[in-house]
């Protein structure tokens, strides 16, 4: 049965897993925040998408790295929808860079993209959520990757450390938050086929290389990860609670 009273808030939302969840969550009758930074193009589609679909969607303009803009981005979706049921920390960038090419550019950077950005918006959301505080509960689901436990790709090393961080920060906060009614869980993406790996050599490399290391012998789609978060966000999901949930073919 669809829920048409919830409301979800998504990180990084104008193109790859981002906005397979937030459609998905749209047709599952979320109204959606669809968070975007340089993506405008993008974002309005994906809200055009959904409004002609029936569902309720906002594109919310903010750099999820800097924490004056992500609390304007809340505010943004507060006054639109009145309330935050559900927030979605996918927002990320994937970096390939050698140890010996660090600098405080690239690495302030990535951490910005992919650590910093989950605090800020996890902070905004737990002050809405928490019954501690007048709020009704509500769930935050964080975007990892395998590259957390498998070490990435060649010059990964950064961002795989950036996700071990989500890691440890998923297990935390779901031991911090979860008397006061909010359900923190994260999921690990392993190869999925989305521009994120441009990177890396683009879709069509990326998916050449899945099958000769994914057990499944395949890349995964955008739309089956955001199945697995969707049904995390879900009652269905109601004693799922501090878990990550590997979404990569046996990886």
């Amino acid at each position: 049965m669809k829920n048409n009273q919830k409301t979800m808030l998504v990180t990084g939302a104008s193109r790859g897993i981002g906005a397979s969840i937030a459609l998905l969550a749209s047709q599952e009758g979320y109204k959606v925040g669809i968070n975007y930074n340089n993506s405008k193009d993008a974002a309005l589609k994906l809200v055009e998408t959904i409004q002609k679909n029936g569902g309720q969607a906002v594109a919310i303009q903010a750099d999820v790295s800097q924490s004056l803009q992500v609390t304007r981005m809340f505010e943004e979706f507060d006054a639109a929808f009145g309330k935050l049921d559900v927030l979605i920390n996918n927002a990320g960038q994937l970096a390939s860079f050698m140890i010996t090419e660090v600098d405080e550019k690239n690495l302030s950077g990535l951490y910005g993209a992919n650590v910093f950005s989950v605090y800020y918006c996890a902070r905004e959301a737990v002050k809405r959520m928490s019954t501690q505080s007048g709020g009704k509960g509500g769930v935050i689901v964080n975007m990892s990757s395998v590259a957390a436990r498998l070490g990435g790709l060649g010059g990964g090393s950064g961002y795989a450390g950036t996700k071990g961080a989500l890691d440890s920060f998923n297990l935390s906060l779901a031991k911090e938050v979860g008397a006061f009614g909010i359900r923190v869980n994260a999921v690990r993406p392993g190869l999925i086929s989305t521009e994120i790996h441009n990177v890396h050599g683009g879709i069509e490399h990326m998916e050449q290389m899945a099958k000769n290391v994914v057990p499944m012998g395949r890349a995964g789609g955008p739309d089956e990860v955001a199945k697995v978060v969707v049904w995390l966000a879900s009652d269905g999901a109601s004693y799922v609670h501090g878990s990550i949930v590997d979404v990569a073919g046996g990886r």
